[in-house]
């Protein structure tokens, strides 16, 4: 038996593999602010879940995490989460080591091994949702990192008016679901599709993916996250078309497509990790 965790910025998903190729069974809950009912959360659908003696279990987060993987270093967003001993209440919890990653890195992994990606050398994944992350998979495996990937904070000073002089105009203030929400002060899922709002966030999504093309130079990029699998959501073929003009015929643009795991992509990275587990 296998337990796989995606801790996210809105929702938590728990989920048993019986095989090790498929999910069991999954539970789902809005990811408390509190860590302390967080832990207890997970607890309550482990035990609905009946996930007994695990022999692996992995666990996505969002955010950036300490060097050693054990707890989050920092996050705009679970901000009660930051510095507490998540590895260890978890480890505690199952009587098993717990190999805790960033969630984004697994979504990634997961659609590179069982998505949209998959049997395709290089995999670029990107989350646009309650904020931006992004991960590199190469061969099946994500590229080592140091700190983790965060290209969601990479600055875009497309136009200053968009945001303003007091907010910092990152790709993930330009065109996460939090950010579309501050800024107009609707929930994404509520705008129509046919509102202009969407395609303006395809062109500002292109120059985002124009830096991840000249940096990472991946031969598909996945997109994942409410904003892009939602409904509505951004419209894939504009951002094909703002990307492939503002590449300017600099280099090919590799294809761009949406993720096939959707909310479960994470999930499927954690199996992923259970298959390298000798």
């Amino acid at each position: 038996m296998i337990c796989l965790i995606d801790i996210g910025g809105t929702y938590t998903r728990i989920a048993r593999s019986d095989d090790g190729e498929t999910l069991s069974a999954v539970e789902v809950f809005k990811t408390p602010n509190l860590y302390k009912k967080g832990i207890e959360k997970i607890s309550e659908a482990t035990k609905k879940l009946e996930i007994k003696k695990p022999e692996f279990v992995a666990c996505g987060i969002r955010g950036l995490l300490t060097e050693d993987r054990s707890m989050l270093q920092n996050d705009g967003v679970l901000t009660d989460w930051v510095k507490k001993p998540l590895k260890k209440d978890l480890e505690k919890l199952y009587k098993i080591e717990v190999r805790l990653e960033n969630d984004t890195a697994l979504a990634g992994l997961g659609e590179a091994v069982y998505g949209a990606g998959k049997d395709i050398d290089i995999v670029v994944y990107h989350s646009i949702s309650t904020g931006v992350g992004g991960v590199k998979v190469e061969a099946g495996k994500v590229d080592q990192a140091s700190m983790g990937f965060e290209p969601g904070h990479q600055i875009l000073d497309i136009d200053r008016t968009v945001l303003g002089d007091d907010i910092t105009p990152t790709l993930e203030n330009l065109v996460s679901g939090t950010a579309v929400e501050e800024r107009l002060g609707v929930k994404p899922k509520d705008i129509p599709q046919n509102d202009v709002i969407w395609d303006e966030l395809a062109e500002y999504l292109s120059q985002g993916l124009r830096n991840t093309i000249l940096y990472w130079s991946p031969d598909v990029i996945v997109l994942g996250g409410k904003m892009m699998t939602g409904d509505p959501a951004i419209p894939i073929e504009a951002i094909r078309r703002y990307t492939v003009d503002v590449l300017d015929e600099f280099v090919p643009c590799p294809f761009i497509t949406v993720s096939k795991l959707g909310d479960e992509a994470c999930l499927y990275g954690g199996l992923v990790l259970a298959q390298d587990v000798d």
